[in-house]
């Protein structure tokens, strides 16, 4: 009897000491993302790994895989609910199966300018869409700023019938697959990391980004000409596994949600810069020329994707699209 009982006291001092092991165990977080480093997602990532551990040590490990070191666009969202990752900041274009209404920042020519698109997102109709996907066990933390899209090509693009028949990689999305419909091109869906090698070999001709995906990707050795279109914008929304988040401790989370909140306005400030440099350095290099439009010629490329909006204003719902058009006038 002695001896079980013995036995039995060792056995709980065991199991109270591997709980106590486990609970001093921090919290991982994989943080995985298709772009660089030296891009604006790229930078907040790290930004927030560095926050979340300094703020909360021995709490919380966040471990960062750029570059689709770990998750390709076709596979994050996946990860994210089966709990593999989580967080993510995929482009605002990927929550098309998830949410109709996020389709929105698809919208060719909706924002004036990327202060359009901070005033949207800031707005309550903006703030709602971080929480449209919560019943799909997904949570949006925060936006983050990359940019205005321009678009590139292996022709001159001054007018948009310069653009029939070319084959341009989109993202993931109705919406942009449409908007090159609406020119008469040929849109070719295509993961990030397959850019560079599909404009080099000619499976497609031309493509949309940020100045700061094209100069990090080196998309300008194998494209000649890009034009300053700035006809749409590319933005994430961070993301994390609505099960995870709300699973954390409370004092835990807080401290995560104004981290979050820190990092988004430092990578919205920088987004801004790290375009500018990277299309000057894209100048500096040579290799491309870069087509200023005149307010005569962007109007034509408007008029040519305006057809796009009343395709998808069901979907997304008229009232939103009101929404995002006042953003356009400062308050």
């Amino acid at each position: 009897m002695l001896k079980q009982t013995v036995k039995a006291l060792a056995c709980a001092v065991s199991i109270g000491l591997a709980g106590l092991a486990h609970a001093a165990d921090p919290i991982v977080i994989k943080f995985s993302h298709v772009v660089a480093d030296n891009t604006p997602k790229g930078q907040g990532a790290q930004m927030f790994k560095k926050l979340a551990e300094e703020r909360l040590p021995g709490k919380v490990k966040v471990e960062v895989y750029p570059n689709s070191s770990l998750f390709g666009d076709g596979k994050e969202m996946e990860a994210l609910l089966l709990g593999d990752v989580q967080m993510l900041a995929p482009s605002l274009a990927k929550f098309e199966p998830y949410a109709k209404s996020v389709q929105i920042f698809d919208l060719p020519f909706l924002f004036d300018d990327i202060n359009a698109v901070d005033r949207f997102q800031a707005s309550d109709a903006g703030k709602q869409l971080l929480n449209s996907m919560r019943d799909k066990n997904i949570t949006g933390l925060a936006y983050w700023h990359n940019g205005m899209k321009q678009l590139s090509a292996n022709k001159p693009m001054r007018e948009p019938k310069d653009a029939r028949g070319l084959k341009f990689r989109v993202q993931a999305s109705n919406v942009l697959e449409e908007q090159f419909k609406a020119l008469r091109a040929n849109p070719r869906k295509m993961s990030f990391a397959e850019v560079y090698q599909g404009l080099q070999t000619g499976v497609v001709n031309g493509t949309e980004n940020t100045w700061s995906n094209y100069y990090s990707q080196k998309v300008h050795e194998v494209q000649p000409y890009f034009t300053h279109s700035d006809h749409g914008v590319i933005d994430y929304m961070v993301i994390t596994n609505t099960q995870f988040w709300d699973g954390l401790p409370e004092d835990v989370r807080g401290e995560l949600e104004k981290i979050m909140e820190e990092v988004t306005v430092a990578v919205n400030k920088q987004a801004d810069d790290l375009n500018q440099e990277a299309r000057a350095a894209i100048e500096k290099a040579g290799t491309s020329e870069i087509i200023e439009l005149t307010s005569e010629q962007r109007e034509e490329w408007r008029e040519a994707m305006a057809p796009v909006w009343k395709k998808f204003e069901n979907e997304i719902g008229a009232d939103l699209i009101k929404a995002a058009q006042d953003s356009n006038q400062a308050n």
